[in-house]
């Protein structure tokens, strides 16, 4: 008995232990540990998350270009909605019946009980007016967050836009801890550096009762989390350059790109036909966008990036380097003006050297450059021959940065096409008969003088004269100098050599001086040798086999302490030494000088409203 009477109080003491543990973990669960109160409380919650303030976007002279302003977007809860009057409420909002219903039915698709945007961008009058009938609609609440405000009507393409995330978005990984209705940058800038301008959402949890009438924060904000703003970005875009080259381009398409060469960093970059990056924001965006992607001028399109052309003669300055690396010419080396290999458009002295050939741009001079470039003698025939010369060709150019993606801090860059062997072999297979025909030097010759199958962006060609400008290295070009309080990326600070000697370099710049300010220089129209400003440059005409060739010219200034390097491109203006050239030459003086002369007016009249395919007489 005493025996079973022990074991009794065993038991009991068992229950008494186990009961206390479960004391102790409700105590715990119910009064010290909210989360579990939180968790049953959520139908007296309501997560708000804190949308931070997007970073700011600023020019190389801390001009503002971008900042941010309130709006209003009207959000639903599709759980909370009661005997929805969709008319009525589509009458309140000014927006046709369909809408309304496609977007509730598309908040019900995202979450029953989480709050989708119906009716975004809302100004302040548009807010009044809705508020006041509100409270008729259970499930419907404002809710306030900031917007782009451009403070500048230039620079849209590099720029880029904010929108509205969309469902196609809230798919990927990447954007999983985006909201409906929440911004994301679409575009340029705005899209490229998005982490960094978005910065980092907060949450509040605030307590509510069954008429959804706010009671404070959940046990006094302890699980609230602060939003953290945005970085901002410091460009390396002059804004007053950057609105000179637009207004000289207005009219016109084309691009002009100009770059500091001893940093990389990304002066001006006008893409024309442009439009105001403002009109890509609020209300009525939608229509605006689809105005712009439907006209015919293509003004969306971002041309220094996108468009790739043949390059022309401004070309001829990277195969004259690829030859003299190579050693199939020295800078002494001469070549007949034969028009019997192919025509040459200019009048001049013979071609005695190569300074002489850049600053007349002999057609038939780069032809017999390249042709010893590709065709060495380095295999027992001329097809085997010029596939090897081509391989090494291709390989050398390549390190100028073209053929390839430069890595600009911008998506949607080009690669541009430099053509190697196979893509000759491929061009002249023939599928019917299943055989490959073979190919030389004759069937590639146009890449002597930039035409042909080869292609580069505006970039890329004034990438090239930045590298010439350094005698042989160039950093990427990129927009960005600074985030925050630091510098660029760590990818713009490093420094990439051609595969050409340095040495080398110093035999073309005469010749592209001549070009500018020699007697008879195919290229004088840019010259500001009144300004005592030497410049280096070669121009281009690109033949178009859709209409009107197109122009353009490259250089860069001063020669011996280089600090602008610029390629313009003019689409269907003829000879690049009587368009490009002196839009050139203007945006050089603009940028060295602060001004442009009000004697050069002329010249700014004529790149903006010369017709180009009339001789220049007179001008």
């Amino acid at each position: 008995m005493q025996y079973l009477e022990g074991r009794k109080y065993v038991v009991q003491g068992i229950f008494l232990v186990v009961a206390l543990i479960f004391l102790t973990r409700l105590f715990f669960m119910q009064v010290l540990d909210g989360t579990y109160k939180l968790a049953a409380d959520k139908n007296t919650l309501q997560r708000l998350v804190q949308t931070p303030y997007r970073g700011l976007i600023y020019d190389r002279k801390n001009v503002p270009l971008v900042q941010n302003t309130p709006v209003y977007d009207l959000m639903v809860v599709p759980r909370e909605v009661k005997q929805l009057d969709t008319l009525r409420l589509a009458e309140l909002l000014q927006i046709p019946l369909e809408d309304l219903r496609a977007s509730l039915v598309a908040a019900k698709k995202y979450s029953r009980v989480k709050a989708s945007p119906i009716l975004q961008n809302l100004t302040t009058a548009d807010l009044a007016v809705i508020l006041d009938k509100l409270g008729d609609f259970p499930g419907f609440r404002t809710q306030t967050r900031m917007a782009r405000a451009y403070r500048t009507p230039n620079l849209a393409h590099a720029l880029g836009y904010v929108g509205a995330i969309t469902p196609a978005f809230l798919e990927k990984p990447k954007y999983a801890k985006y909201q409906p209705g929440e911004n994301v940058g679409i575009s340029g800038l705005e899209s490229f550096y998005e982490q960094t301008l978005m910065g980092r959402r907060g949450v509040q949890y605030k307590m509510v009762n069954v008429r959804g009438i706010e009671k404070g924060k959940f046990r006094g904000g302890e699980f609230d989390t602060l939003s953290v703003a945005g970085q901002d970005l410091h460009l390396s875009i002059d804004a007053e350059l950057q609105a000179y080259g637009e207004k000289l381009l207005a009219g016109r398409r084309g691009s002009i790109v100009a770059i500091d060469p001893k940093t990389g960093e990304i002066l001006a970059f006008v893409s024309a036909p442009h439009y105001e990056p403002q009109l890509l924001t609020g209300k009525g965006s939608g229509n605006r966008y689809m105005a712009l992607l439907n006209n015919p001028d293509r003004p969306l399109f971002d041309r220094p990036l996108m468009a790739t052309y043949p390059p022309g003669s401004v070309f001829k300055l990277v195969n004259e380097l690829v030859a003299l690396q190579l050693g199939v010419v020295q800078p002494s080396t001469g070549f007949e003006c034969n028009q019997k290999l192919v025509r040459c458009t200019h009048r001049h002295e013979y071609p005695a050297n190569v300074s002489i050939a850049i600053k007349n741009s002999c057609n038939p001079y780069f032809y017999q450059v390249l042709r010893a470039v590709v065709q060495r003698g380095q295999a027992p025939n001329k097809y085997d021959d010029a596939h090897i010369g081509l391989a090494q060709w291709q390989k050398m150019v390549k390190s100028f940065g073209l053929g390839e993606k430069l890595g600009v801090d911008m998506s949607q860059e080009k690669r541009g096409l430099i053509p190697s062997p196979e893509f000759y072999d491929h061009k002249f297979f023939n599928k019917k008969e299943n055989r490959q025909h073979r190919w030389s030097f004759r069937n590639v010759y146009s890449l002597s003088i930039g035409q042909g199958e080869i292609g580069i962006t505006g970039l890329q060609m004034a990438n090239v004269l930045a590298t010439i400008a350094n005698r042989g290295w160039y950093y990427t070009p990129h927009f960005v100098r600074g985030i925050g309080n630091g510098g660029p990326l760590p990818e713009f600070q490093q420094k990439h050599y051609t595969a050409v000697d340095t040495t080398l370099f110093k035999y073309i710049i005469p010749g592209m001086e001549m070009v500018v300010d020699g007697n008879g220089g195919t290229g004088n129209l840019a010259s500001l040798s009144q300004y005592g400003i030497t410049m280096a440059g070669k121009t281009g005409t690109v033949q178009n086999p859709h209409g009107f060739d197109h122009a353009t010219f490259a250089a860069f200034a001063p020669v011996q302490d280089p600090k602008i390097a610029i390629a313009v491109f003019i689409e269907n203006s003829g000879f690049g030494g009587t368009s490009a050239a002196p839009a050139a030459g203007l945006m050089i003086e603009k940028y060295l000088r602060g001004k442009v002369a009000p004697h050069r007016k002329r010249w700014e009249d004529w790149v903006m409203y010369g017709d180009f395919t009339k001789h220049l007489h007179g001008m």
